[in-house]
Formats: C-alpha cells, structure tokens, sequence
C-alpha cells in the first residue's frame, strides 16, 4: 500500500514538473509590513493571508521602493527604476523604456497566456500601456489611483468604468472584487483551453481615497477602539481613516480566500506559483503599528521600503514553509520567476535569483549591497527634488543602512535606526560609500532623458495626454483639477506619423461637460463626496508644438480650445496655457486631446 502510494506521488509530481506552472502574482497598494495579523497587528484580521504566510517561503529582509512606480517598473523588469526610466508616481517619470523587457513579454514565447487586473502605472499612452507590454488581456485604470486626474471622472471604487485594453467598460462592484473576479473568470478560460498563465493582480486597495463597503468598516471599528488604550494616541480624524485603510485589506483578504478556493475547485492549486507582496511602506502605520520599524510610504527607513514577499507553489520542490532572512529586493522577483518556469533570464538584469533559497539548495545568497534610490515627489517651489540625487538613497548591507550617504545604523541592534554609528564605523561607510559611487556612476547619464509618448500612431488615435505626464511636476489627482492648481510644463512627445493634428485643450475632462472657467459641483459619491472646484478666470489659450505657436480668444462658456497643426515625425515639446483676459499665464491645461486627422 505505502509502496504504490509513494509510486502514485511520484507520478503526480514527474507530471506537474514537466507542465509549465501558473503564476499569479499579488500586490496591494500602500499597505505595509506590518498590516496582517501573522505579523502582530493588534487591530486587522487576515486569516487567508496568514494562512498564505504559512504555507510559503516568506522573506523577512525583503525590500522595494518607498513609492509605487519604481516598485512596480523594478517588478515587472528586474531592472532598477533609475535605469528602466519608470522612477516616480508621475512628473512625467512613470514611463517603462521599452529596451527592457517586461515578465509576460518574456514569458509569452514559452507558450504562456498574460493578463493584468488592476493598477499598472507604468504609462498611459502608447507604447506604455499594458497591452503594449505583453498582457494579452487588461482590465486597468490609469496613473496612481482610482480617482486619479486622468481616471474617469468620479470613478470611486464602486461600479467604476475601466479600460478594458484601450476601451472604456463599466464594471458591477467594489474594485477589489471586481479585480479578483476577473481575473478568476479568465483564468478559468486558459486553463480549460490548456494553456499556462501568468495573472498580474495589482489591487487599488487599500490606497486612498479609503472608499470602502460599510460592512468591512463595522467590522474593524470595534477592534480599533478594544485596541486604543495600547496604541499611539490617535486623532478622530486618523481612527476614522484607519478603520477604512483597515477594512480594505480585510476585503483584500477576503478576496485572497476566494481565489484559494477557486484555486482548489479548478485544480489549479498545485502546480500555480502565488506570489504575494505590497508594493512600498505602509501609509498608516507609523502612526498605529510598524512592525518594530520607523518610517512609511515614501521614506528610507526601513519602514519605507521592507515589505512582505510570500512565495508558495506545492508542486515546485520548495523548501518546507519557513522564514528566510536573506536579504532580497523586489527586482529578484523576475528572475526567480523565470527560473522556476524554465524560462531563459536575460542579461541586463539587477536582481538575482532566489530560487536556490527557495529550494533550499543555498542557505546563503552570494554577499550583496543594494541601492535603493528613485526620483522623490515633487514639491510646489522646489519642482527640482523629482531630479534624482546620489545622496537620496538608501544602501542596504548585511544589518546596515546608509541612508543619504551619511548616516549609518545597525538595525540588528537599532531596528529603529535612532542612533547614527557613521562616526565608529567609518571602514563601513567608506564600503557602502564607494558601492553607491559604482552604482550611481552606471545610471546617472540617464536620469533626466524623458520617455515619450507616441502620438499620431494608428496604435493609439486619438491620444489623452494628462498633466500627470507634465515633466518635473506632480499633478496627478482629481481634487487637484477641482482645486485648480496653477502648474504648468511640458510633455515630451514623438510624432508617429506626418499629417494635420487637431489638438483640443480643456481644464476638465470631456466627461465632466464644464466650462473652461467654471468650478465643479460637489459630487456625492458611494462612500464619499468631492467638494465643489475652484472657478478660474480663463479667457484666452496658448499652445506651443515644438517651433510652432498659436493663441486664441475664448468665449465665457467654452468647454475647450481648439488648435490645429501639421505636425512632422520625430520628437517634439508640446506646452499649453490658459491665460486670464489680460494675458497672464495662469495654468497649463490638464488634459489635452490630440487626434490626427
């Protein structure tokens, strides 16, 4: 009996390992290392993702980067956001070069089906857009978050419109559900075709704006307030967030169930890869619970950047569920994740493959230092700092961290870096110095070359250009247009094709049918409300096409300017103003509609 049941798994395993494996791979957005219940929090509950924890190989020194693009170009390429050009969550740095190739890129010639459901921000336009880079199949929205400037307007979590590749369709239910969904359904339709998978499953939630169902908010808001008395003291207004930044990842988790569920009843479960990882620091928990850690979102302690990595996959010969403290960062995930499908790596790759720790074939990786660096978030007056600096690092050696090239902490002993040992460590500043020196001198030549998006193309015709997209200034949000922020730049852009171009300026998008001048009514929405825009004085638009310049006059009620030029192929600069009657520059339009004709 134990003879032919060893035979029996013998024979299950020699047939997953000669099928290709499917990979799902899972990132939530802003939530950080200490935001599930396997790691201490007193307040949320995540039984699936705990369970997920304990049937993996979860890394514990795992690091990405404070904000979400460069985690998710690093991700997506293995390469560093310095050098694959996507560094910033936008000032026109989100832009994925398309000289490194992307995981499904690399994983559809090996007979692999591709598809993403969820947040890319990795380029709007082409040839940046997911189905641009290797998804066979994208339900998305734009930029950072739902509710961004070039998202729908007044899509707020719930019943939201999204692109389905390069068409707009509207969606029944709360977005993570909708995205788990999805991707369930299509995952279903490759696997009864007999075809592997590679699902990209990078969730809205629990990013802000804190839109979520009533139901998840009862839940936590108990556990919150039996928890108050051992936490920092918290404003009402931060309780009130933190219930809500809570109740998402409880619906994330309720969501992971489901997809573990669906796993087993399609018999997928075995031989499919989960990976599951956040995508920077948390954004509530330096005011709540940090895991031990200082520092959030957009910062370089090590509460910005270390964040959980789980790995599982029951057919794939791993080494039994244990934490591994290696240390590792995100641009590993790339190549661990062709290595396990059998699938070449290339070359100009940053990160390394985890996949001898996986199997327990290594106890050690090779002694590595790693550089976290990405452009910062600019600032009104000071539109410089997206310009990125050697000394805005992080380097990370063994239990050390440099951070600006200046300050040494052991977090072995000091795990909230509160004490500076630069000064009786100065053979370790030097080595940790000197490796920055290496690294900054292999990607600081191309630090400020801009990407550029193609208009004119038959790919994409007509083409929304979003001020998320302005070179060096950060104007990416809807409540920013209603606030009517008065910022201006340029895009850079590429001329596909000669012709005669129609280019159409607004300050609200075409959806929302507002005058130029007007302010915005508040909106009430399913969770929330937006409060009412700012009127501007707009009587007159400029627009500069690379030499060429025009102007107009406009009319008390127009929605938009209208420009026409002929445009020749190759790279131009395109800037708009809208101006107040007595000509002064006022703002740069943040949306711009180009077709050609």
């Amino acid at each position: 009996m134990k003879r032919a049941l060893l035979i029996l798994l013998l024979a299950v395993c020699s047939t997953y390992a000669a099928t290709p494996p499917n990979v799902i791979l899972v990132v939530t957005d802003d939530q950080g290392y200490g935001d599930l219940s396997c790691h201490g929090n007193p307040v949320v509950r995540t039984p699936n993702l705990d369970r997920l924890h304990d049937e993996s190989m979860r890394f514990t020194d795992f690091h990405v980067a404070p904000m979400c693009t460069p985690t998710r170009g690093q991700l997506i390429t293995g390469v560093d956001c310095l050098r694959n050009g996507a560094m910033n969550v936008s000032s026109g740095r989100t832009l994925l070069r398309r000289e490194f190739p992307t995981l499904p890129e690399l994983l559809k010639p090996a007979g692999y089906r591709t598809a993403l459901f969820g947040k890319w921000h990795l380029g709007d336009n082409y040839p940046f857009r997911p189905q641009d880079r290797g998804f066979d199949e994208c339900v998305w929205y734009p930029s950072s978050h739902i509710g961004s400037l070039p998202d729908v307007w007044g899509n707020d979590y719930f019943d939201d419109t999204y692109l389905h590749k390069n068409k707009l369709e509207k969606y029944q239910g709360y977005t993570t559900d909708v995205f788990f969904r999805e991707a369930m359904q299509w995952m279903k339709t490759q696997h009864d075709a007999g075809k592997p998978f590679f699902v990209y499953l990078p969730t809205a939630a629990p990013h802000m704006p804190l839109y979520v169902p009533q139901r998840y908010r009862d839940a936590v808001q108990p556990r919150l307030e039996a928890a108050l008395p051992k936490l920092p003291k918290l404003s009402p207004a931060d309780q009130e967030d933190l219930i809500r930044f809570l109740a998402m990842i409880e619906n994330i988790d309720e969501n992971m169930g489901r997809l573990d569920k669906f796993l087993d009843a399609e018999q997928l479960k075995t031989n499919t890869i989960v990976v599951f990882l956040t995508d920077n620091g948390s954004t509530m928990g330096p005011k709540y619970f940090n895991a031990g850690m200082t520092g959030g979102k957009m910062t370089l302690w090590e509460g910005g950047h270390r964040v959980p990595l789980f790995i599982r996959w029951p057919a794939g010969r791993l080494a039994k569920p244990r934490d591994e403290k290696n240390l590792a960062e995100v641009q590993d995930i790339l190549p661990t994740l062709l290595e396990l499908c059998g699938v070449s790596v290339p070359a100009k790759v940053d990160g390394t493959s985890l996949v001898r720790l996986l199997r327990g074939a290594n106890k050690e990786l090779p002694d590595r230092t790693l550089v976290i660096n990405y452009s910062q978030m600019p600032f009104v007056g000071k539109e410089r700092q997206v310009e990125p600096q050697k000394e805005g690092a992080a380097v990370l050696w063994k239990n050390w961290r440099l951070l600006n090239n200046k300050t040494l902490y052991d977090i072995a002993n000091d795990p909230l870096q509160q004490h500076n040992i630069a000064a009786s460590n100065p053979a370790v500043v030097k080595k940790m110095q000197a490796h920055l020196e290496t690294w900054w001198q292999g990607v600081k030549d191309r630090v400020n070359e801009p990407q550029r998006i193609i208009i004119g193309s038959d790919t994409e015709n007509p083409t929304l250009l979003s001020a998320c997209e302005w070179w060096n200034v950060f104007m990416d949000q809807q409540i920013q247009v209603r606030r009517g922020e008065l910022k201006n730049s340029v895009w850079h852009l590429d001329v596909a094709k000669a012709g005669d171009y129609e280019i159409e300026l607004r300050r609200w998008p075409r959806e929302a049918r507002l005058p130029l001048a007007a302010s915005a009514p508040a909106l009430t929405l399913a969770d929330g409300e937006l409060p009412s825009g700012i009127a501007l004085p707009i009587a007159k638009a400029r627009l500069k096409v690379g030499a060429q310049e025009q102007s107009l006059d406009l009319k008390p009620d127009s929605t938009h300017a209208t420009f026409h030029f002929h445009l020749q192929p190759g790279p131009v600069r395109l800037e708009s103003t809208f101006l107040n009657a007595e000509g002064k520059p006022l703002l740069g339009a943040y949306y711009v509609y180009i077709q050609r004709r």
